[in-house]
């Protein structure tokens, strides 16, 4: 017999299985979040210093509630075991929140809220991913356009959005472009 009881426990059994499997979880401020994104204190240069430590990448994902493109990198591009595995061994991704009031501190020691963050680096859609060098260092001396290495402003379908971290992974960047490097992929 159906009973209200039984479709609560069916749900709360439901909701546990996906956390299980690895699948994202709705938070509290609507955004869709992976079990492996980075829990950080929001410190920059201390996020990028300890991905580099773990022989990781630091990347900051840019969400916003209700973005029907964040919610498909979730559960599409993230979905796929080939590319969930890739960013978990070789990335750190902090998911912040382009109107978010959480406080940041910047590489060059600024306290700013998301919103005020997103807005001194231009990030105007969502998902942004804003991918950064190795060391924190010397960002601390550079204007915000020029801190990152790339950027990838906008949903990319899942083959062009694993190879956008394979070229960030293996420092293309420093010898061609993104398209470049897509094109040079084997088929």
């Amino acid at each position: 017999m159906t009973t209200r009881r039984n479709l609560l426990i069916g749900a709360a059994s439901l909701a546990l299985l996906g956390r299980a499997r690895g699948e994202p979880m709705l938070t509290d401020d609507g955004l869709y979040k992976e079990p492996w994104f980075l829990e950080s204190f929001l410190e920059l240069a201390d996020d990028l210093e300890a991905a580099h430590r773990q022989g990781k990448r630091f990347v900051i994902m840019w969400e916003l509630k209700g973005c029907p493109y964040c919610k498909e990198t979730h559960f599409v591009n993230f979905a796929r075991g080939d590319i969930s595995d890739y960013i978990k061994a070789n990335f750190e991704v902090l998911q912040l929140n382009i109107i978010g009031s959480r406080k940041v501190t910047d590489f060059d020691g600024a306290e700013l809220s998301e919103k005020a963050m997103a807005a001194k680096y231009g990030v105007r859609f969502t998902p942004t991913f804003q991918f950064f060098p190795e060391r924190a260092g010397p960002l601390k001396a550079l204007e915000p356009a020029k801190r990152e290495v790339t950027r990838l402003p906008g949903y990319m379908r899942p083959d062009d959005f694993l190879a956008m971290f394979r070229y960030v992974r293996e420092k293309a960047y420093e010898s061609k472009s993104f398209r470049d490097f897509v094109k040079a992929l084997p088929s």
